[in-house]
C-alpha cells in the first residue's frame, strides 16, 4: 500500500492530461486527415471533379478555423472538459449523417459544417491545455500529445481503406463515427484546465504543503496568468509571422494529405499500398513530434522549426519526381517526420513568445490562418490537376511554401520577459 501511494504521489497529473490528449488527437485528426482515403469514393458516388471533391474538404477547413476561434475562447474561460465533450458528440454525428448523404450539397453540411463544429477547436484545446501544464518540458509534452495526430493517420487511414473495400464508404463512416463517440466523450472527463486545480505548478513542482493557499502555488497561478492578451499579441509583428507560418504550413500539409492517395493511385499504385503512404506519414509524424519536441527543449524552438521546414521543402521537391512505390514511401517517412517536428516546436515557441494567459484564444485567432491555408492547399491541388492532369505544379508550390515558412520562423523574436515581469509585479 505504501509503495502504491508513493507511485501515485510521483505521478504528475499533467502526464494523464497528455495521454488523454494524445488519444483524443489520434481519433479527431485521424478522422480529419483520412479524407484522402475517401476521396475517390466520394468523387465517383456524386460524379464530382477533383476540384469539386477537394472543395468539400476546403469548406470544412474554412469553417474549422471559425470554430477554432470560439473553441479557444471557451478553453480560456471554461476549461477543456465541456468543449471536448461537444467535440466528440459533433464529430460522431457528422460522420453518421455524411454516411446518409444522397446529394453532393449535403456533404457541405454534414461533413463541412458539422465536422468543423466537432474538430475545429481540437488543436487549441489540446495544445493550449498541455502548454499550461508544462514549462521546462513543454516541448516534450506537446510532442507526445501531438504525436496522436500521427498515430491517428497510421491507424485510421488503413482501417478506413479496409472498411471501404469490404463494406463501402458509407458503412466506413458509420463505424468510425461510433468510435469517435466511444473514445473522445469518456476521455473528455480526464482533462483539467491547469495544474493549479490540483495544487501543483507546471512540470509537477509542488509547494512544501501542497495546499493552494501556500505562497508557491500562488506564484504558479500568477505565472499561468502572465502574458499577452489577444489584443496585445495582435499588435506585434510576431503574431503575423506566426499566422503566416501556420498558413504556409497548413497549405503544404493539407495539400499532401488530401491528394497523396489519389496521386499514388493515378500513377498505378494499388489502393492499399497508396493508403500505406499516408500511414507512413502518420507513423513518422509520431517520431518527428517526439524527437524534435524534445530537441526543441534543448537546442531551441527556432532552430528546430527552421530545420524541419527545410526538410519539408526537400521532401516536396522529391515528390515531384517520385514515380515508384519506394520513392513514395521515402517521401512519406521524411515528410511525416519533418511536419511532425515542425508543429511542437512552433507551438512551444508560441507559448514562449506570448505567454499562457490567453493562449487558447490566441491560438484560436491564429487558427484562422491555418484554416485559410488548409482550405487553399487541397482546393488548389484539385484545380491544378483538373487543368493539367498532374500535381507537379501543386507540389512545387508546396515546396516554395515550406521554404518561405523556414525564413519567417527565423524572423520571430522572443519578447515576453518584460511583459511577464510587469504583470507579475502588478499581482504582488
Amino acid at each position: 500500500m505504501l509503495s502504491r501511494l508513493r507511485i501515485k504521489d510521483r505521478l504528475f497529473y499533467g502526464w494523464v492530461v497528455v495521454i488523454a490528449c494524445f488519444i483524443i488527437n489520434a481519433i479527431i485528426f485521424g478522422i480529419s486527415y483520412s479524407f484522402g482515403v475517401f476521396f475517390k469514393s466520394l468523387e465517383s458516388e456524386f460524379g464530382l471533379t477533383r476540384g469539386a471533391t477537394s472543395g468539400v474538404f476546403s469548406a470544412y477547413m474554412l469553417l474549422y478555423c471559425v470554430f477554432g476561434i470560439l473553441g479557444g475562447w471557451v478553453l480560456d474561460r471554461y476549461g477543456p472538459r465541456i468543449i471536448t465533450l461537444f467535440m466528440g458528440l459533433f464529430t460522431g454525428l457528422s460522420l453518421l449523417l455524411t454516411s446518409q448523404a444522397s446529394a453532393s450539397w449535403q456533404l457541405f453540411i454534414s461533413y463541412g459544417l458539422l465536422l468543423a463544429m466537432g474538430t475545429g477547436a481540437t488543436y487549441m484545446v489540446i495544445m493550449g491545455t498541455v502548454s499550461r501544464w508544462f514549462d521546462k518540458k513543454r516541448g516534450l509534452a506537446l510532442g507526445i500529445a501531438g504525436s496522436g495526430v500521427g498515430l491517428g493517420m497510421l491507424l485510421i487511414a488503413p482501417f478506413a481503406t479496409y472498411l471501404i473495400s469490404s463494406f463501402g464508404w458509407r458503412t466506413a463512416y458509420i463505424l468510425i463515427g461510433l468510435i469517435a463517440w466511444l473514445i473522445v466523450i469518456p476521455l473528455s472527463r480526464l482533462l483539467r484546465k491547469n495544474p493549479s486545480e490540483i495544487g501543483a505548478l507546471p512540470d509537477g513542482r509542488r509547494s512544501g504543503s501542497g495546499e493552494m493557499g501556500t505562497e508557491e502555488p500562488s506564484r504558479g497561478v500568477s505565472t499561468q496568468l502572465a502574458g499577452f492578451s489577444l489584443a496585445q499579441a495582435s499588435r506585434t509583428s510576431n503574431f503575423w509571422l506566426f499566422g503566416s507560418v501556420w498558413l504556409l504550413y497548413s497549405f503544404c500539409y493539407l495539400l499532401v494529405l488530401t491528394h497523396i492517395v489519389p496521386h499514388a493511385t493515378d500513377i498505378g499504385i494499388p489502393a492499399m499500398e497508396a493508403a500505406a503512404v499516408l500511414s507512413l506519414i502518420g507513423g513518422s509524424n509520431i517520431a518527428g513530434r517526439l524527437l524534435m519536441g524534445r530537441v526543441s527543449d534543448s537546442i531551441g524552438r527556432k532552430a528546430t522549426a527552421t530545420s524541419c521546414a527545410l526538410l519539408v521543402a526537400g521532401a516536396m521537391i522529391w515528390l515531384i519526381w517520385s514515380q515508384d512505390l519506394w520513392m513514395l514511401y521515402l517521401f512519406g517517412i521524411v515528410c511525416g517526420f519533418s511536419f511532425g517536428g515542425l508543429d511542437p516546436a512552433v507551438t512551444a515557441l508560441l507559448g514562449d513568445t506570448f505567454g499562457l494567459r490567453s493562449i487558447g484564444v490566441i491560438m484560436g485567432a491564429l487558427n484562422v490562418a491555418w484554416g485559410i491555408g488548409a482550405a487553399i492547399g487541397p482546393a488548389m491541388g484539385g484545380l491544378v490537376f483538373d487543368v493539367s492532369g498532374s500535381y507537379s505544379v501543386a507540389f512545387a508550390a508546396g515546396a516554395l511554401a515550406a521554404l518561405i515558412a523556414a525564413v519567417l520562423v527565423a524572423l520571430i523574436r522572443w519578447e515576453t520577459r518584460g511583459m511577464f515581469n510587469r504583470e507579475l509585479g502588478k499581482r504582488k
